[in-house]
């Protein structure tokens, strides 16, 4: 009979030793968290953090963020200042069948990214297209690049 191979989480019980090629940098990263009384939203039921591109372009900062299978009415987009947070719920589909295997994060989730420059609040737009959310955070004209003419 042969042994599966489980992931398990160690960020509430570091004594509890993942299985895998990369066993001990995650037994490692558990010690580190614990020792520095740090919680990463990745890890254990806080959470966790969904994958993200950030872009800066001449007139705006974009932000996608890779959210397969949740729904748009399950995001939220937000400002404070200078800081965007997208967050929301990834909710558990319902399954007809026996899960084998289960590497995708259900629960709530949050992304928070601090834009260096100026912005216009006003004209920000989201889209949620294929499973990725994509963010248009437009500069304020006072911040965007401008090109002077030497005479």
């Amino acid at each position: 009979m042969a042994q599966t191979l489980q992931r398990r989480d160690t960020s509430t019980n570091p004594e509890i030793l993942p299985l895998g090629p990369f066993a001990e940098f995650d037994r490692l990263a558990a010690q580190l968290r614990a020792a520095m009384g740090f919680t990463d939203p990745t890890y254990g039921n806080e959470g966790f953090t969904p994958l993200a591109d950030n872009e800066e372009t001449n007139d705006a900062y974009i932000v996608e963020v890779d959210l397969p299978g949740v729904r748009r009415e399950d995001v939220n987009v937000e400002f404070a200042g200078h800081r965007l947070v997208i967050s929301g719920d990834r909710k558990e589909r319902e399954r007809k069948g026996t899960v084998h295997g289960r590497a995708r994060r259900v629960g709530q989730f949050r992304y928070e990214v601090v834009l260096p420059g100026e912005i216009d609040h006003n004209k920000v737009e989201a889209e949620m297209i294929y499973g990725t959310l994509a963010v248009r955070v437009p500069k304020s004209p006072s911040d965007r690049p401008h090109k002077v003419t030497v005479k």
